[in-house]
């Protein structure tokens, strides 16, 4: 499976912050094998992309977001390390890719962009091929002829183009954005229906016009548990997820501290000046990220509100139904997302192994 990450904040933010120093950043998630629970592929090394706005608004630039992609390993591209160290910006898309649909190619790297629109994927659509035929065929030519590559997650942005009242606007209303994800999920849904499939979708869908930010945690599945992340069974103990996990943390400032990348959100008052969302913590402070509930949508306002809001449809389960206890991990074994193997023991801040709770990071330790 992809990870990304995901800024929003009130000042511009330096790139590399977000992607290549904090020791546990999401470049150093696409290979660190430790911290993986999907044994399909073990590394996120088919590619990455970045995409990001201006500051300001430029007339001769327009409002587009910049984006970089390439088919090597994020760890392993200078130009990714120089480009992190000289660009700001107050909205940032991180993504790297472990391919589950589509070639290794340019056209298939994330984020992927439409006018002002950018948009990532974490996951798969079942048995896609079986229903892209289909899919395209309901497609408006507009929508129809984004599309460059051939992965699930670029059709998946041409069905959500389709769903707004003009994808061609100049802006879109936090509401505009939301209505049109949840008429992308239900139109899955209606495919997965229609051709008998049984298979879970896993559909953690992120978009954004440089303004308003929509992201979701969703399977279509009210029995199945995928799998737990690698934060929520050793890094977060006793916050075990229903599907692949989706973080937040918010607050004032996100900054290093000490030497070796260590990075933590600090909340000095009641204001939200970051919010940042994604696949897996950035870091290991337990108080600096809390999960976003299963089949929900995250939403992050103009004004730095976030909201979750829940995908109310015959997949939803309230947290407080006991239903909700009941989901199996069959799926996740199927598809080879449980690691039988042991996670490594955490360090504490001595350089010592815990040992009285050797499947517990005390507060305050790093993975480095």
């Amino acid at each position: 499976m992809c990870r990304f990450v995901i800024y929003k904040g009130t000042s511009p933010v330096l790139l590399s912050h977000l992607l290549t120093r904090p020791c546990h950043s999401i470049i150093n998630q696409a290979f660190d094998s430790r911290l993986r629970l999907d044994k399909r592929r073990p590394m996120n090394g088919d590619g990455f992309g970045v995409g990001w706005y201006d500051s300001k608004y430029d007339e001769e630039l327009g409002v587009q977001p910049c984006i970089f992609t390439s088919v090597t390993p994020a760890w392993n591209n200078v130009n990714l390390v120089r480009i992190a160290e000289k660009i700001k910006s107050p909205l940032v898309f991180g993504h790297v890719r472990a391919t589950t649909a589509g070639s290794l190619s340019l056209d298939n790297c994330h984020p992927f962009v439409f006018g002002k629109l950018m948009w990532m994927h974490n996951g798969s659509i079942a048995e896609f091929d079986t229903i892209k035929r289909r899919l395209q065929s309901d497609l408006p030519d507009i929508a129809f002829d984004t599309v460059k590559g051939n992965t699930d997650s670029e059709w998946a942005f041409a069905v959500f183009l389709s769903k707004l009242p003009d994808s061609t606007a100049k802006s879109f209303t936090p509401l505009v954005l939301r209505k049109a994800m949840e008429a992308t999920i239900a139109q899955l849904n209606v495919y997965r229906k229609q051709y008998n499939i049984t298979e879970p979708s896993l559909l953690n869908f992120c978009v954004t016009d440089g303004e308003s930010v929509v992201v979701t945690r969703y399977i279509s599945s009210r029995e199945e548990k995928p799998p737990p992340s690698y934060a929520s069974l050793v890094l977060f103990p006793g916050q075990h997820s229903h599907s692949l996990a989706q973080w937040f943390s918010s607050g004032t400032e996100f900054s290093e501290y000490g030497d070796g990348g260590h990075y933590k959100m600090t909340k000095s008052d009641k204001r939200e000046n970051i919010i940042m969302i994604a696949s897996e913590p950035l870091t290991f402070e337990r108080a600096d990220w809390m999960e976003i509930r299963t089949n929900h949508m995250a939403i992050i306002t103009p004004k730095m509100n976030l909201l979750q809001i829940p995908i109310i449809d015959e997949f939803y389960v309230p947290p407080s139904d006991p239903e909700a206890l009941k989901r199996t991990k069959e799926f996740a074994q199927e598809k080879g997302l449980l690691n039988p193997r042991k996670a490594l023991p955490p360090i504490q801040s001595d350089g010592q192994i815990d040992q009285q709770h050797p499947r517990r990071a005390p507060a305050g330790t790093h993975c480095c």
